[in-house]
């Protein structure tokens, strides 16, 4: 399906020059002298690259015909993780490298929606905010206080997060997927 670039919107997908992108921000400009156009920017879906692309106002694009799966994350199989369908029980098969933003913050039996172009799985989409386990960081000292600073403290899945220095080991944390910061004690 063709689009015009005033339809543009956020998390709309479209494809140009045989790549697959998802339009992050956009702004129509009328400049005094010129034509108008379209400033985007834009994250490829196959690769996770961020781009800045200009259009001219009015020009059209194909529409990306993306499905999202509600599936679960069950188990890591070499280098790829195993999904299942939350409907049909289907068992499907995503290499580490389709998801690699996304690896630090998968746990076992998590439910995700899975990003899919045809029959090409794309990525992965976790929930904003996860609850993770913290497995090391450095004891408290008295004197620090809750406000006063952060320390570094690495999650059960490899994640690294700075911390208030009141988090010991074993607490659970609330943790922002979209920048790997904490939030509050789960």
């Amino acid at each position: 399906m063709a689009i015009s670039t005033a339809n543009f919107k956020n998390g709309l997908t479209i494809e140009v020059d045989h790549a697959i992108w998802r339009i992050l921000e956009f702004q129509h400009v009328k400049p005094g002298k010129g034509g108008a156009f379209v400033r985007t920017k834009l994250k490829n879906l196959r690769t996770g690259a961020v781009q800045e692309k200009t259009f001219r106002a009015g020009a059209k694009m194909e529409q990306a015909d993306i499905q999202t799966r509600s599936m679960q994350y069950l188990y890591e199989d070499g280098d790829s993780r195993v999904f299942m369908d939350t409907d049909n029980y289907e068992q499907i098969s995503v290499p580490d490298s389709a998801i690699k933003d996304q690896l630090p913050f998968l746990q076992e039996n998590m439910n995700v929606d899975l990003i899919q172009y045809n029959a090409e799985v794309l990525g992965i989409e976790v929930p904003n905010t996860v609850v993770l386990e913290v497995a090391s960081t450095e004891p408290s000292i008295k004197g620090n206080t809750a406000s006063g600073g952060s320390k570094p403290a690495t999650m059960t899945t490899g994640l690294v997060v700075q911390v208030p220095f009141f988090v010991n080991e074993g607490d659970k944390l609330s943790i922002n997927t979209q920048d790997s910061t904490y939030i509050s004690r789960a």
